[in-house]
């Protein structure tokens, strides 16, 4: 059985016109259980994880200040959300359904996460509506407890993982690979193991090409035991943060390759949904349940 991370606080409250689509988080998981994706026992509900998990990857000082809501003001505006415990709390109950679906994924082949997909989030600081790397501590999780020992994170959200890139750049047992577009946030990258910077307007034969030609060369040389796959959906066409040209049909089957890769070669995957950003909420949730629609076929 598929199971995902799902928490009534994903869906947190903003001002009246911010351009975050906090309202993704509900409707997901309603559209789900409305065509019959998945039932109630699909979804399991994390909690506040154990802070150790947390300081895995990110500095004790960072944490605290986060935590405790010290946070410089001119630090605190890159994060881009106002500011509350609540708020925390949310981030750091995203990362428990990371760390938890990873634990379904080496049982079951896959497991996934409504929210998360956090990759802004560097080792001390956060931007861009992330404050603590979900994925980025689900891998240290692995390895820490002697779940995974190699581990590959592909991250096919339009924006590169910059954040993520900081936490392993010195690591060779978390391989990093990023395919974004070039023009996109941030305008100052990071580098990750492996960057594939799209020119804006990619077509889905284009991206799609390229992926189909980059993964399987790279699960074969690197040899990871463990896969996080970010599936953004801001690589559409319609995306207002996004420079990419791709269509719902593309992402679909970026989706596929991605998920049925993993499958063929039984390596357990873990994923985050990441960003999205289309002007009508319905394209978001649309390609968004793509994904899991895949998952149920594929694995199940």
């Amino acid at each position: 059985m598929l199971k995902i991370a799902y928490h009534p606080i994903y869906k947190h409250p903003l001002p009246k016109g911010h351009r975050f689509p906090m309202v993704k988080y509900d409707l997901l998981p309603q559209q789900l259980l409305y065509e019959g994706t998945c039932d109630n026992s699909n979804f399991f509900e994390p909690t506040l994880p154990n802070e150790g998990h947390i300081l895995n990857v990110h500095e004790k000082t960072y944490y605290e200040q986060l935590k405790n809501l010290e946070i410089k003001p001119s630090s605190a505006r890159k994060i881009g959300f106002p500011l509350s415990k609540e708020l925390v709390e949310r981030e750091r109950i995203i990362a428990d359904g990371t760390i938890k679906a990873c634990e379904f994924a080496l049982q079951k082949g896959i497991a996934m996460n409504i929210a998360g997909g956090t990759h802004h989030a560097y080792s001390n600081r956060g931007e861009a509506f992330c404050m603590l790397n979900d994925q980025a501590i689900g891998a240290r999780y692995l390895q820490k407890n002697r779940l995974a020992k190699k581990i590959l994170i592909v991250d096919l959200d339009v924006h590169q993982g910059n954040g993520t890139a900081e936490i392993f750049k010195n690591d060779e047992t978390v391989f990093t690979f990023s395919m974004h577009g070039a023009s996109n946030y941030p305008f100052k990258k990071e580098v990750s193991d492996l960057d594939i910077p799209l020119q804006k307007s990619t077509d889905d034969d284009t991206y799609l090409s390229i992926l189909k030609e980059t993964l399987p060369q790279l699960i074969e040389k690197e040899r990871p035991d463990f896969i996080f796959y970010l599936c953004g959906v801001d690589i559409l066409s319609t995306d207002k943060l996004g420079t990419l040209g791709m269509t719902l049909e593309g992402c679909h089957e970026r989706d596929r390759y991605v998920l049925q890769t993993c499958k063929d070669l039984n390596l357990p995957v873990q994923c985050s949904m990441g960003g999205g950003y289309s002007p009508e909420i319905k394209v978001i949730v649309e390609a968004h349940a793509n994904t899991f629609r895949l998952a149920q076929q594929i694995f199940f």
